[in-house]
């Protein structure tokens, strides 16, 4: 039976690939242990959303490499896109894909079920990858090449596996996938809010889902049945992240995002008419190659219309084999100020948000320990909420807690127990 060491870069639904991967692991009889100098083997899962990140994958990769007196194996999405860098920079290791991982380490070996194979991250957070891959063919993304088109298991799996992580123990149900929102194309009908629905109507608990990553496109034609499944359905937060990227629709062409402007404003309002409380997440690209100044007001704006609560900014970075690598992009300094100015608006546009709740009473779900006492939880849109002192006060990870918001640090609200 081998010892893992297992390190997880990138987004949610990196994590839910390295729980599965663990998962298998755990039911081999295989055990994980503090630091890959202890390990086996070391499991590197990858991530190649920008340059900057897959050089840090490199220097990581190294360093495991001379780190781990076992095996290294590397996966994820840029051992996926970009193996052969691991081999050029002299890297001794096995690249995989994600569902390989397990049936290499386990060498063959019958697994055998483990007291320990349990599917809960961090306690109460329950990770559920719905599907794998996306209907996109995005410029500027390396992601693509790992992980190929929707792929989209029933229902009914699906269904099998929020109920195992509810027994488990899970409070929140993360829904994660590249994009949440096409689950289901493959077989002829999304069916995102098929699957919520069922979830929340035929799985016995006192729990909250999160939808993760979905793209404005395959929300938009599911848009009235998604967003009234939202608003009759307590157990899911009123939390939707649907990455526009610009607010110009020529740049949005540029970018083959398949949606345009007008279809995310749509989608907005939609959840506007049904929901009287939601938090907007959303995705924004500076200094994309073909970004004209004007292009860059347009987003500006569509930030000030649609007033998103969490927003991710990022400055454009070219993707080796991707068309818009190809593309004369714009110096440094540009980028830099666009990006400077957008987190600006950024954190007024949020801190307006957590502001309007000083003073209301909020019922939370706690699903972490925070800094000394505190305990940090979050409301039913998924707004982030730490309450000091509340570990004292015999408050745990799990528990729904009423309090009144006092405060707010900008892109987290502070309060007290009521």
């Amino acid at each position: 039976m081998a010892r893992y060491h297992i390190e997880t870069y990138g987004c949610t639904s990196n994590r839910g690939e390295s729980r599965q991967i663990e998962r298998q692991l755990r039911d081999g009889g295989h055990h994980p242990v503090d630091g890959p100098e202890n390990a086996d083997v070391a499991i590197l899962n990858t991530c190649t959303v920008i340059e900057k990140t897959e050089r840090n994958m490199l220097t990581r990769a190294k360093e495991l490499d001379e780190e781990t007196p076992g095996d290294l194996v590397i996966t994820g999405c840029m051992a996926l896109a970009q193996g052969e860098e691991f081999e050029q920079a002299g890297i001794d290791a096995e690249v995989l894909h994600w569902d390989d991982v397990p049936e290499h380490v386990r060498n063959g070996e019958c697994p055998t079920t483990t007291p320990d194979a349990d599917p809960i991250l961090d306690g109460v957070i329950g990770i559920l990858p719905i599907a794998r891959g996306c209907m996109s063919d995005c410029s500027y993304c390396i992601t693509k090449r790992a992980t190929g088109k929707i792929d989209s298991p029933p229902v009914e799996e699906n269904l099998k596996k929020a109920r195992a992580l509810v027994h488990a123990g899970a409070r929140e149900i993360r829904i994660t996938g590249q994009d949440t929102g096409v689950y289901g194309w493959d077989d002829g009908e999304r069916k995102l809010h098929v699957l919520l629905e069922r979830i929340c109507e035929e799985i016995d608990g006192t729990f909250r889902v999160r939808v993760g990553m979905a793209n404005p496109k395959g929300v938009h034609g599911i848009r009235e049945e998604l967003a009234a499944v939202f608003a009759e359905q307590e157990k899911v937060y009123n939390f939707l992240h649907a990455p526009v990227q610009s607010g110009s629709n020529d740049v949005l062409g540029d970018m083959r995002r398949q949606h345009n402007v007008e279809e995310f404003v749509e989608v907005v309002d939609t959840f506007d008419d049904h929901l009287d409380e939601w938090t907007l997440a959303t995705d924004f690209i500076v200094g994309f190659p073909s970004e004209t100044e004007d292009d860059y007001q347009q987003t500006l704006e569509l930030l000030e219309e649609t007033r998103p609560e969490k927003i991710n900014i990022t400055r454009f970075s070219k993707r080796p084999g991707t068309d818009a690598a190809e593309m004369k992009g714009h110096g440094g300094q540009i980028k830099k100020d666009r990006s400077s100015e957008m987190t600006d608006r950024k954190m007024s546009v949020v801190g307006a948000v957590y502001e309007s709740m000083v003073g209301t009473e909020r019922e939370i779900l706690i699903v972490e320990n925070g800094t000394d006492d505190s305990m940090v939880g979050y409301d039913q849109c998924h707004r982030k909420v730490a309450i000091p002192g509340a570990e004292s006060d015999g408050v745990e990870r799990g528990d729904f807690v009423t309090c009144r918001i006092t405060g707010h640090n900008t892109v987290y609200a502070l309060a007290e127990l009521a």
